[in-house]
């Protein structure tokens, strides 16, 4: 039998764009003609987000198999036990979910109850944004729109940290988009690392320049859902995010109301609400706990926050200096591959003793180099900066975080305590199960709004 030779083009397609796009969408079902083609809508072409792939989701099922928790374990494989901590502490009965012996299963499965709408349109595109250099790159990001209406008001989300590509928001379902069952519309930015910059290192807790690229994305697609016809219902937005992402939808907020929420700028972002968990809102104090306890209960945090404050900040530094020889010479293979998530890195790096993670000289809290990683440290922990949030913020933190430490709620409570903020600090079990209470928690609190707006209305 002859063997038929292929054109170089066709075999193109097979071998790289065919499995790339099964990638980018694993478990999803592709948009028909009954549904919008966002791809191609000739008032949204010169803008500046540009749509590159896009499907729908039907969750009628459940979750899709490309949704991960904040530890990169798939959510359709999640089974824990129940919890049992009552909601003591200061100012726990203040918000919602107090109920003992939850379980993270049966929040996903609370999550998961949808009523009218079953059906999201996810929407992956690129937009410019900025560098550590402050110059001009393209980033990546994913718009996730209740299929068949527009969305009431849009939610800027700042994801949690991730350790593998595959989880970040261009390429997964985020669990945050389970709020479009209530209307909302979601948009959701990669970060520097992720998506389309995956080669380049990602700069962990750099505040100042992930909360510009969050920003550049919801500029973007602002003019981008008015040329589609799909602008929000009402106006404002609202901001969203939990542990690396509550910080940076704090630092979002900052960057919103310093340069942006005032009339006369062309460009002004009015801020609904604001919504943020288990954040390292005071990164000092997190790399002090560190070292005081000898403890780092999420190791890959170590390395993470020491590659983004010499690397992201361009200290006078190298990572040897801070960090064992050891899990240096591994960092590129475990870490900036991006192939494995923060439970598997956890896993790798074997130790939760921060003396055998550190240098003697990373250790003692004296020392030039740690006085100099202090400073960056202070630079990038939004509590440092000179400002005291005005929009409405709910803040939500668990004692028992093993993860980011409750001291930088406390901290952050100490330093807004005449912000208009309303905090929710109890005993809400660890990191990955507040982060799911989080969810629900703003999900409770978002239906609260709309009900009570519709019995205002009605007055």
């Amino acid at each position: 039998m002859l063997k038929v030779e292929r054109p170089i083009w066709i075999r193109l397609i097979i071998l790289v764009i065919l499995p790339l796009t099964l990638f980018l969408c694993p478990s999803c079902q592709f948009h028909d003609d009954k549904f919008v083609d966002f791809t191609d809508i000739e008032a949204a072409k010169g803008l500046k987000f540009k749509v590159i792939g896009q499907h729908e989701t039907d969750l009628n099922n459940g979750f899709p198999s490309n949704c991960y928790l904040p530890d990169g374990t798939p959510v359709n494989e999640y089974v824990d036990e129940p919890v049992g901590y009552d909601a003591q502490g200061d100012e726990a009965g203040s918000g919602p979910l107090r109920t003992t012996s939850v379980t993270g299963a049966s929040i996903l499965q609370e999550l998961i109850k949808y009523k009218n709408q079953t059906r999201v349109t996810e929407i992956v595109g690129t937009y410019p944004s900025i560098n550590g250099n402050r110059d001009t790159i393209q980033l990546s990001g994913k718009v996730i729109l209740p299929t068949g209406r527009k969305p009431k008001r849009m939610i800027l989300v700042s994801h949690y940290t991730v350790g593998s590509n595959r989880e970040a928001p261009s390429n997964c379902f985020s669990l945050e988009g389970v709020l479009a069952e209530l209307g909302y519309g979601l948009i959701l930015p990669d970060y520097i690392g992720y998506g389309v910059t995956v080669n380049e290192v990602h700069p962990y807790l750099v505040m100042d320049l992930t909360a510009h690229n969050v920003v550049d994305m919801y500029l973007a697609v602002r003019p981008w859902l008015k040329a589609i016809d799909m602008e929000p219902e009402q106006p404002g937005i609202i901001l969203m995010g939990y542990s690396q992402g509550g910080a940076n939808t704090m630092a979002v907020q900052h960057l919103i109301e310093t340069e942006y929420d005032y009339y006369g700028n062309p460009e002004r972002i009015f801020l609904h609400r604001v919504f943020a968990g288990g954040g390292p809102y005071d990164v000092k104090a997190t790399y002090e706990r560190f070292v005081t306890t000898d403890t780092a209960g999420y190791p890959v945090a170590v390395p993470l926050v020491l590659q983004g404050m010499i690397k992201g900040n361009n200290l006078n530094m190298q990572m040897s200096d801070m960090m064992q020889q050891w899990l240096c010479d591994k960092m590129d293979d475990w870490i900036n591959s991006k192939l494995y998530c923060t439970n598997q890195l956890n896993k790798f790096i074997g130790t939760k003793v921060t003396h055998e993670l550190l240098t003697q000289e990373a250790m003692d809290q004296t020392s030039d180099k740690v006085a100099e990683l202090y400073k960056a440290m202070n630079a990038n922990s939004i509590i440092s900066y000179n400002w005291m949030p005005s929009a409405p913020v709910y803040l939500m933190h668990s004692m028992d975080d093993e993860t980011v430490p409750y001291a930088n709620a406390a901290n952050a409570k100490n330093k807004w305590q005449y912000a208009n903020i309303r905090y929710n600090f109890g005993h809400y079990g660890g990191h990955v199960l507040t982060c799911l209470r989080f969810i629900a928690a703003v999900r409770e609190l978002l239906l609260q709004e709309e009900k009570e707006k519709e019995e205002y209305e009605a007055q």
